[in-house]
């Protein structure tokens, strides 16, 4: 029998799962680790804090499952984007890295955009210079860190060093290596142009490989830490939405999916490169060689529900507990009391900024329509809408440039019912959960059989594996009742914007 496994190394901590080649699970195992934030707006990790839980999880799945090595025939890696791994000559660590939500960075995007030109940075990478991203962290260390810049031989992303210390290869895929702004998204390669215009050395970085290819094979010194047998291939894998693409079956065009975290993503796959001149959305390289996705970002998704529990429904927090279930149980309830356009009252979902479709630090969250006739149900279910709105602006993008969604998944912690139903109702087309829940890991363990020649193409293993759960057809009565509260929202923004600038300007 073969088994793959699914590494997906996370921002709270890495899971492993090991599965056979129908895509069931057999074992998982989780290892956390800490986030570090030396200052505010500053957010590292100790990178072999990752390659342990790796390590440790690899192990503890092969134990669990009583699968023997010999069985593994394929290792794939998911990781969260953009953080930066410095290595010196003996391959050792040179700092904490710094990670994705990190946000020190604001000079080296001018200093980037400066460089190159914003059109042109576009033109090449498919986003306009970012803080998260990985160049202008490159920069930073360079521009304030100049003897731990000195020191650095190879550059590597956060799921990239955990397989440098399984196969001892410096190497990447282009999913992920797209979120580090040195990439020429269209031609799927290093940008020569970039590169030289930023001074930094190409030797810096590793080999981009397709995410099913296999990019390297498991040593004699990870095999004794690890529990694998020496010679198991690695495959390329990819970045955490990327991977999650594969997931839930999102690797042909019409495809798409949403997720529902801390922050909101809608990603639809595409079949030809189109980037945004506006840098509204992301254009990263899919999971499937020669393709690509498109990715709208709402920062404050699952943020905004959470402030509004943490801060609004204590009585339901103590009532859940004595009940026995989740706190988010009963503010759906009581938001589905609320009709649509929870009694005409509006909600910005702008805790954290804004990046799709307003690209906007200042924008701020906004209850609009208060009155006295408002309960809390009202405001629940706004919040609920507010953000379901926000996610249908991304959607609209992707739509505007030329890539139709038919058919959208959902995935992440936040996709209730009601929230699902929101979303079909809004897109005007179902809203579905895949009966896997393991995403990621999932993903990159199919990306470990096709490179294995377990299936012949990416698609065609998803088309084998992957199964819908639940489905939520959209009612059309209610689209037609959402339409003009959806319009006064898209026409709040506009109207706000400069009172944002100066509110971010006030003491």
């Amino acid at each position: 029998m073969a088994y793959y496994i699914g590494i997906d190394l996370g921002t709270s901590g890495t899971k492993t799962v090991l599965f056979d080649r129908e895509g069931n699970a057999l074992a998982s195992a989780t290892i956390e680790y800490p986030l570090y934030q030396p200052q505010n707006g500053y957010a590292e990790q100790d990178p072999d804090d990752w390659w342990n839980a790796a390590a440790g999880t690899i192990r503890m799945v092969l134990e669990k499952s009583g699968v023997s090595n010999e069985e593994v025939k394929g290792i794939g890696i998911s990781g969260q984007m953009h953080g930066l791994v410095m290595l010196d000559k003996d391959g050792k660590v040179i700092r904490r890295s710094i990670i994705w939500c990190d946000q020190r960075t604001a000079k080296e995007c001018e200093e980037m955009t400066e460089k190159i030109g914003a059109k042109r940075l576009i033109e090449i990478t498919a986003n306009p210079a970012l803080t998260g991203f990985t160049a202008s962290k490159i920069l930073w260390v360079r521009n304030n860190e100049p003897e731990n810049y000195a020191k650095c031989v190879k550059i590597l992303l956060p799921k990239d060093y955990v397989r440098y210390k399984l196969t001892g290869e410096f190497a990447t895929e282009v999913s992920d290596a797209s979120g580090m702004q040195l990439l020429d998204v269209p031609h799927r390669c290093w940008s020569d142009e970039v590169l030289e215009k930023l001074d930094i050395d190409k030797n810096l970085l590793g080999k981009v490989y397709e995410s099913p290819d296999i990019t390297g094979t498991v040593t004699a010194e990870a095999a004794a830490l690890t529990g694998l047998k020496e010679g198991t291939i690695v495959v390329g894998g990819a970045g955490d939405n990327a991977a999650a693409a594969v997931g839930t079956g999102v690797v042909e065009d019409g495809r798409a999916f949403t997720t529902i975290g801390t922050s909101g993503v809608v990603f639809a796959h595409s079949s030809t490169v189109s980037i945004d001149p506006k840098g509204r959305v992301h254009t990263f390289c899919c999971a499937v060689p020669g393709q690509w996705h498109i990715m709208g970002v709402t920062q404050g998704a699952g943020l905004s529900l959470k402030w509004f529990r943490d801060n609004f429904c204590e009585s339901e927090k103590e009532t859940a507990a004595q009940m026995g279930v989740d706190p988010y149980y009963l503010m759906d309830k009581e938001a589905e009391e609320s009709p649509i356009g929870s009694n005409r009252l509006l909600y910005l979902p702008y805790l954290m900024g804004e990046r799709t479709p307003h690209l906007d630090p200042d924008c701020r969250g906004v209850f609009f329509g208060l009155s006295a006739i408002h309960q809390k149900r009202d405001m629940l279910r706004a919040v609920l809408e507010g953000v379901a709105y926000s996610l249908n602006d991304c959607k609209n993008i992707i739509g505007g440039m030329g890539v139709p969604v038919s058919d959208m998944m959902a995935c992440g912690g936040g996709t209730s019912k009601i929230w699902r139903q929101m979303l079909a109702d809004l897109y005007g087309c179902e809203v579905k959960t895949a009966a896997n829940r393991e995403g990621p890991a999932l993903g990159v363990a199919i990306l470990a059989m096709v490179g294995a020649g377990e299936y012949a193409s990416v698609p065609e293993a998803c088309r084998a594996i992957i199964r819908t759960d639940k489905v939520q057809a959209p009612i059309p009565e209610n689209s037609a009742k959402y339409a003009p509260f959806y319009k006064l929202y898209t026409e709040l923004y506009p109207a706000l914007k400069e009172s944002y600038k100066k509110l971010a300007a006030l003491d």
